[in-house]
Formats: C-alpha cells, structure tokens, sequence
C-alpha cells in the first residue's frame, strides 16, 4: 500500500489512538513507541489508517462511526476471510489482531501487516508510463487473478457457510433493489424499469464459489516494476456467489477510452490506457478460462451499472442527510442519475 495516498486523519474519521496503541501492544510483540497515524484516501465504506511505528508499519480498518455490523461493515466477518483465504489464495493481506471491545475506540476493529508495491488510481503516479504491451498484461492479469480467486474450493478454505448458497442472484436484484429504495433522495429516479427487468430476466447461478464483490485495479497491490499482482485489499464484500455477478461488478468500474465522456469522468482506475482490453475482451477471457457461457452478459453488465448506482447512491445518502461532510461526495447524485441512463441503454442493446 505504498503508493495508496495516505494523509491526515479527517476530525469526524479521528479514533483515540493511545487506546488502540496500548491493546496493540498487549497482544503484538515488538510494538515500540507512539504510532504516526494517518488516513488512506479513496475509502467510502469502512476506513483505513496507517499506523506507522519506529520498527513496523501496521493498517487499521473499521467502519464509519455510528455504523451496525452489516455485512460491509462487519470486522470480524472481514478478518476471517482474509485469515482464511491467505492460505489457499495467498494475495490477501496477513491480519494480526481483531479487536470487538467496543470501549477501545468505540467499535471493532483489525489491524494487518502493509502490503508494499504499487496501486494504480485514475492518474498514473507522476512520471510514470505505462506501454500498450504493459497495460495489455496487466488487464490480462487483472482477469486472470480474478479467475484464480473463483476456482478456490470455499471448503478447503473453511469458507462454506460463508454465504447463503444457490440462489445468489435472486438475492442480490431484490437486496440491491431495496437497499436503492431505501437510499434514494428526491434528486435520482427511481429505477423502476431497470429494477422490473433485473428482476425479469434474471439467469440462474452459474456457480458458487468466493467472490471478493469489489474487484477493481485500485484494489490490488502491484509489484512496481513488472505490474504483476502481490496483493488483493478491501474484503468487506467477499462471500459466496456467482462469479459472473463478481465480473459484472468489477466491469463496472473499468472505463475505457471510447467511452462517452461523464463515464470517463467517473474513472477510478487506469482502465482507459492504450493497450488495456476491453470490457469484451475481459468476458471474452474470463469466460473461456472459466468454462462459462456468456449469453446472458447484458444481464450481468446491467446488474453491475445498477449496483454500482446504489453504490454511489448509499454514499449520496449520508452526504444529503448531512452525516458526513466529505466534499468528494457530493455530486454523486449526478453520477446515479448518469448509470440510470446507461443501465436503460444497456437494457434497450438486449431487446428489452
């Protein structure tokens, strides 16, 4: 996480850091010292710090204050994924303590080891390039890494009751449908015609295996001269689904370069360089190293522009209501109304 841009910790994300430094070093041996900390960047869920010691750096995660253990919020649930995964898929970062003792910092949290090398944000790090041959692999290994994680046996994992099982996408269009409903301000539409053909013409599960929910180039750690991948960050979402509704997620973010302009803006990742495949190549990959059919993709890529909206809609939200002052969100409510557009245009491709 070096190259995560990381600053002051913002007054309203602020936790009291001797407490956390004195449970700290009642459990981890060799903590020395008054940690520095300070705050990842880039985070809208849970949050990030980095406490840096005289002899070792460490990465704090825990949810917004005020925030219920839900599935994204909840630490214990993340830690075990990641202490679970790290031995059969050995991207995840080592965690070292979970703590649930609310009278620390006033809510759970964990602390893991730094994962060093390079992440990829919508600039390229000042002076860097990046050549059509180097963006082709690394797209190839953005795939290929995501194939790796599908193809993990949740068993051997000690990851089977991790989700609920087959029926994974009629949960996810009704979960998402209602989750939007309930976040929804005056200023948004109601997404009354995508959510009815979700619903209508929803496929049944592929598969079910472990699914990360927010696989993006910002989220991987990459070695920083050859791009290859040495670490996958922000659990919060993993669990057992359908791979294909993984991809759809995932693709929902990778913006390229012949897209429309209020896409690009939304770009979070270096998915637009010269050499990088595209969203066709990708499923086109995916697909043929999985085995797995690609005729219902406009399904997929509708469920993943819906979700992505609610999303940015859920984070909106806590803007609106004033629950947060973070300047970064408060025209989300435009990119919804945007993804509204381009759910209905991807929906109007299929015939519906």
């Amino acid at each position: 996480m070096s190259d995560a841009t990381h600053r002051g910790v913002r007054s309203e994300d602020a936790f009291d850091v001797p407490r956390a430094d004195a449970w700290l070093k009642e459990r981890l041996d060799g903590l020395t010292g008054t940690p520095e900390v300070t705050q990842f960047s880039g985070g809208a869920s849970n949050l990030t710090y980095l406490l840096r010691y005289p002899d070792t750096e460490l990465v704090l995660r825990r949810p917004p204050a005020g925030r219920k253990a839900s599935s994204a919020h909840d630490m214990a649930r993340e830690y075990r994924v990641q202490r679970q995964l790290k031995p059969v898929f050995g991207y995840p970062p080592t965690v070292r303590a979970l703590c649930q003792d609310p009278s620390v910092i006033g809510g759970d949290f964990y602390v893991m080891d730094r994962v060093e090398g390079l992440i990829l944000r919508g600039r390229l790090p000042q002076g860097m390039t990046v050549d059509p041959e180097r963006a082709r692999r690394l797209s190839q290994t953005f795939v290929d890494v995501l194939t790796e994680l599908h193809r993990v046996d949740p068993a051997a994992a000690g990851l089977a009751d991790l989700g609920k099982g087959a029926g994974y996408v009629r949960r996810q269009v009704e979960g998402w449908t209602r989750r939007y409903a309930d976040a929804r301000t005056w200023n948004v539409p109601r997404f009354t015609r995508v959510t009815a053909w979700l619903a209508g013409n929803q496929p049944e599960d592929v598969a079910t295996c472990v699914i990360h929910n927010d696989w993006r180039l910002d989220n991987l750690v990459l070695d920083e001269d050859d791009l290859f991948v040495v670490g996958v960050l922000d659990w919060e979402m993993a669990t057992l689904g359908d791979p294909l509704m993984d991809l759809g997620g995932a693709l929902a973010y990778w913006v390229q370069a012949d897209d429309d302009w209020p896409y690009r803006v939304t770009r979070r990742q270096p998915s637009h360089l010269p050499g990088m495949l595209t969203r066709a190549e990708i499923v086109e990959r995916y697909c043929d190293v999985m085995g797995l059919p690609d005729g219902n993709w406009p399904f997929y890529e509708t469920f993943g522009l819906f979700r992505l909206a609610v999303i940015a809609q859920q984070i909106y939200y806590r803007y609106h209501h004033r629950q947060t002052r973070n300047p970064a969100f408060r025209n989300l409510w435009l990119v919804v109304n945007y993804l509204h557009r381009r759910c209905l245009a991807t929906i109007r491709r299929a015939g519906g």
